[in-house]
């Protein structure tokens, strides 16, 4: 492992004792989800910044409130790794209100109301606002019974891109086609073609070479998830480097996490989950400008919020499955 990629590494680790500082009561699926936000962007959490963002976000909010849903603690750490976190905020809570007359509200509505105010002008809220609510329909009308609140961060990543709606859901459907014959999860899949349609290229190359990766790292004794982590792959795959050379850093990732606390056997964080955050501190190697294939949406950034999307949503699933085992 490169001296820059263990100190990537060594950021997680401190970036998740940082995060359960502010977070004690939060699990630890949480805690990871909170560190991979601010280590996808290679930031170290300021304790008080974050404390500042929780104190904002509760004093705005009734205890009802779906911003303080299971996704809340993710939901702070993007506002807090932000430029302006009131104004993102305030922003969030205007955007919320005009989803909410076009789309169900549910636990991941705030993230995506957070999605837009972080990476749109304030002009183009309404017109962004519209186009997700309008993109969410589309996807529902062909996935009826796939299509739910989870997608609603990734309507909004669309919305943001050049490409049209139909483009962008031709393009979807293609993926879709081509990934269902190699993933079991129509949820994951789904949430994989969204992330290919963000980007340019033939959909059958785009999947040819997310599933190539999912091979290659099989064959070196790693099988990724395919649930949840699909779409991060997804990130992932799109980079330009040698995908041999990706999964053997990240099956040096998952071995060096393996050893640390939070991370062994006794996890809550699964070996899948763990090597999901392999690939998003691999990603700080290899996803940046000159090697994303991408030109459709803003920046990499984008890709980067795709990718924070993702794990929110593993996380989110995974504290609503922990939850529900101890009702049991």
């Amino acid at each position: 492992m490169d001296l820059q990629t263990l100190k990537d590494c060594e950021l997680f680790i401190a970036n998740k004792k940082a995060v359960k500082k502010v977070f004690p009561w939060d699990g630890g699926l949480i805690h990871t989800c909170c560190a991979g936000i601010y280590s996808s962007k290679g930031i170290s959490v300021d304790t008080r910044i974050l404390a500042e963002c929780r104190s904002m976000l509760k004093s705005g909010t009734t205890v009802f409130s779906n911003f303080r849903s299971t996704v809340s603690a993710p939901l702070i750490s993007l506002l807090a790794t932000g430029e302006n976190p009131s104004l993102t905020l305030n922003n969030a809570f205007q955007i919320y209100k005009a989803l909410k007359k076009q789309l169900h509200g549910s636990v991941y509505l705030p993230l995506t109301s957070t999605v837009i105010a972080q990476s749109a002008n304030s002009v183009d809220f309404d017109r962004i606002v519209s186009r997700t609510g309008h993109i969410y329909s589309l996807m529902k009308s062909k996935h009826p019974f796939l299509t739910s609140g989870e997608d609603n961060a990734m309507c909004a990543l669309m919305a943001l891109s050049d490409k049209t709606d139909d483009i962008l859901l031709d393009d979807m459907e293609e993926c879709y086609r081509i990934l269902k014959k190699q993933f079991f999860s129509s949820n994951a899949v789904q949430s994989l073609s969204h992330v290919l349609a963000l980007c340019d290229g033939a959909p059958a190359d785009k999947c040819n070479r997310t599933v190539r990766l999912f091979k290659i790292l099989k064959e070196s004794g790693r099988k990724y998830g395919t649930d949840y982590e699909l779409a991060s792959l997804g990130v992932l795959a799109m980079s330009n480097a040698d995908f041999n050379e990706i999964a053997a850093l990240m099956t040096e990732i998952d071995a060096w996490l393996s050893k640390q606390k939070g991370f062994g056997v006794m996890s809550p964080v699964s070996k899948r989950q763990r090597l999901m955050y392999a690939g998003i501190l691999a990603g700080r190697k290899y996803i940046d400008e000159t090697s994303i294939q991408i030109t459709s949406v803003n920046s990499t950034m984008s890709m980067i919020i795709a990718q924070q999307a993702a794990i929110c949503a593993c996380a989110a699933a995974g504290a609503a499955s922990a939850a529900s085992s101890g009702a049991h």
